[in-house]
């Protein structure tokens, strides 16, 4: 795993979004896995400011978003579907074709799942997968104790995920219980991983993926350790608590563009 120290915020989204954009001008029809939280919102306001600006082409882009809660049709204002649309896919101008998300409102879903595990498999899989990590360790909406061999599947919010997600919504009890999330071996087939941490809230979190070595299904992001291509880039913040002061001790080749 490469870690990237940066000051804060600011720095971790613009490195991440010269990191998205460099996937994008080396190879001009990836697929992008995307994430939605507080995290990367800083990264896809960069992006579309680099895109913007050096007018790099997004026509073959495509895009697959890793989860969106379940019961939420892609119009409610708190939605992934709508989250997206605001941050990244309407200031880039880019065609609903080009972008996918789970439908959190399907009548069956346990077949949306299966379908949208299928699409992903059709476009060859994704390139590049933007993560976050929460607190618990969390990936996309893979909590504690989810197998590693998951797919796309519904999966149940742990309370601290839902209790750290309620500053999106007017109450607490307004957070849906169940998210339709790509699964970690879905996320692990992804050509390369780039791991975004920020704040002191998921401090605990960087130290027992940088420090601990054992991989175990009650810690999700400890399957990052089985993938070759994992960048992580983290502020000062949330390595705070990390022993080591070198992170270059944690470094692989990245994967070539």
């Amino acid at each position: 795993m490469q870690v990237i120290r940066v000051k804060n915020y600011n720095e971790m989204s613009e490195k991440a979004a010269d990191m998205l954009a460099a996937q994008v001008k080396s190879k001009p029809d990836s697929v992008l896995g995307l994430a939605t939280g507080g995290t990367p919102e800083g990264t896809y306001k960069a992006f579309v400011q680099k895109a913007l600006q050096e007018n790099f082409s997004l026509s073959e882009l495509t895009t697959f978003n890793l989860d969106e809660y379940v019961g939420l049709s892609p119009q409610h204002p708190k939605s992934y579907h709508l989250y997206m649309k605001n941050h990244l896919f309407q200031p880039l101008a880019l065609q609903p074709s080009q972008t996918n998300l789970p439908r959190g409102n399907a009548p069956y879903l346990e077949k949306e799942a299966e379908r949208y595990e299928r699409m992903i498999k059709e476009v060859g899989g994704i390139d590049l997968q933007l993560l976050g990590i929460g607190e618990n360790g969390h990936i996309g909406f893979n909590e504690p104790g989810t197998s590693f061999t998951s797919r796309t599947h519904i999966e149940k919010l742990n309370p601290t995920t839902r209790e750290a997600n309620a500053r999106y919504f007017e109450n607490k009890e307004d957070v849906p219980e169940h998210a339709i999330t790509m699964g970690i071996s879905s996320i692990m087939d992804s050509g390369s991983i780039l791991l975004l941490a920020s704040g002191e809230r998921k401090k605990e979190a960087v130290k027992r993926l940088l420090e601990d070595k054992n991989t175990r299904e009650d810690f999700p992001a400890s399957s990052l350790r089985n993938h070759p291509y994992v960048t992580m880039v983290a502020d000062e913040e949330a390595l705070a608590a990390v022993s080591k002061t070198d992170e270059s001790s944690e470094k692989n080749e990245a994967k070539p563009l």
